[in-house]
């Protein structure tokens, strides 16, 4: 039963906020490290992370001191003229990405939209032809716009918004010879994110990766990797695809980047930063204003300050192995995969929404991923107390479901 003020919210909510979320009834206030906590003081422990987002985990004082000082100096410009945290919040990302150009945007589905266009504005300068083709990945997610959901590979999001953007085939996932199928001269880009997420928790194969670039290079094709989830520190790397030993021509990042504040960007390698978009071409009012900038800059201090990228290399043996063992005392639990901090474990027989509500129930905030997945993003500052924390609730709630 809802105390009397969650329920007001909820009810008020759903009176003035269009319906296109099945939100869990509960209503949060605040937050510490990997804890939230809602209206009626209720803690839970936090393996989502608004879906990937709060890396630093909550209340990390630097990151708000930063913010609120950039309230009181300068929230908005508009790119028409400069502001002094621009090129230092670029100048780390490029720092961490070893790419050549940064366009920062409000959201990951904005770079997406702008990796597109790059993408083909390439290809248009290189043979002056507008009937170029992207081969995306079936189970990927991209985003909500027409253009990011054209690239989305899963039906039932695209369905309803037909006709989308033309010039999109699908390949399957870690299947190279799926991909080969679709090649041909029209071929401008492959977009495909280096660790699944949506789609079920799935990294990239490092012989498959690897086959792709090796095909981008030689049909001089555009690889675009999206790291809007997988990004930022969380694989145990900046990015997941320096774990392979590969480098896109166009990269994706969200989420994370900002650290709650709304900030995406697609960082461009050399030869698409020297011919693709120029002036006129692409645009954005908010993206990259002083005030997430100055969000970007704390963000990546707090990484180098914390040394969370090293945090989460040394702590993901633990959580793995924890999984694992959670996995091997449920037959209900088949199998875990993904990568560092981005983890997820395949459920059978039970509904996998009907877990993930009963975790919140018990305090812990989870994810789902695919129509059979647990997914695990915590803050990378969660710790091995936290993930013996994690486990116990969840193995109390499996335990119940059996």
């Amino acid at each position: 039963m809802n105390s009397q003020e969650t329920q007001s919210v909820i009810d008020r909510t759903e009176e003035s906020i269009l319906f296109t979320y099945r939100r869990f009834p509960v209503v949060f206030r605040s937050g510490k490290g990997v804890t939230l906590k809602d209206v009626d003081g209720k803690e839970y422990l936090d393996f989502g992370s608004g879906i990937g987002v709060y890396a630093l985990g909550y209340g990390n004082e630097a990151y708000n001191k930063a913010l609120k000082d950039q309230i009181d100096l300068l929230m908005h410009t508009s790119n028409l003229f400069y502001h002094e945290n621009l090129p230092s919040a670029a100048e780390k990302l490029l720092k961490a990405c070893s790419l050549s150009k940064v366009f920062f945007t409000n959201s990951g589905t904005e770079a997406v939209e702008g990796a597109i266009k790059a993408a083909r504005k390439y290809a248009y300068l290189k043979d002056g032809r507008n009937d170029h083709e992207i081969i995306a990945m079936e189970k990927s997610f991209h985003g909500r716009s027409i253009g990011s959901l054209s690239v989305t590979g899963t039906k039932h999001y695209r369905d309803p918004f037909e006709p989308l953007m033309g010039g999109v085939k699908f390949a399957q996932f870690n299947d190279f010879d799926s991909i080969m199928s679709q090649v041909n001269d029209r071929t401008c880009a492959i977009i495909l994110e280096t660790v699944q997420g949506e789609g079920g928790i799935y990294p990239a194969d490092p012989e498959f990766l690897k086959k792709v670039r090796q095909l981008c290079d030689e049909k001089d094709i555009v690889l675009i990797l999206d790291e809007i989830q997988c990004g930022m520190g969380r694989s145990g790397s900046w990015f997941a695809w320096q774990n392979y030993g590969v480098k896109p021509d166009i990269m994706t990042t969200a989420k994370a980047l900002g650290g709650g504040v709304p900030v995406g960007a697609f960082v461009l390698g050399e030869k698409c930063a020297e011919s693709s978009l120029v002036p006129g071409d692409h645009g954005t009012t908010y993206g990259g204003n002083p005030f997430v900038c100055a969000a970007v800059n704390a963000v990546f201090d707090e990484f180098e300050k914390q040394d969370l990228i090293g945090h989460v290399k040394k702590t993901t043996p633990y959580l793995e192995a924890k999984l694992d063992e959670l996995v091997k005392g449920h037959e209900c639990l088949t199998a875990r995969r993904g990568m560092g901090f981005m983890q997820g474990v395949v459920v059978k027989e039970i509904p996998v929404g009907k877990i993930v509500s009963a975790c919140i129930e018990n305090g812990l905030v989870v994810l789902s991923a695919g129509s059979d997945v647990i997914r695990l993003l915590p803050p990378l500052v969660a710790g091995e107390n936290e993930i013996d924390d994690m486990i116990c609730i969840l193995d109390k709630v499996i335990t119940e479901f059996e």
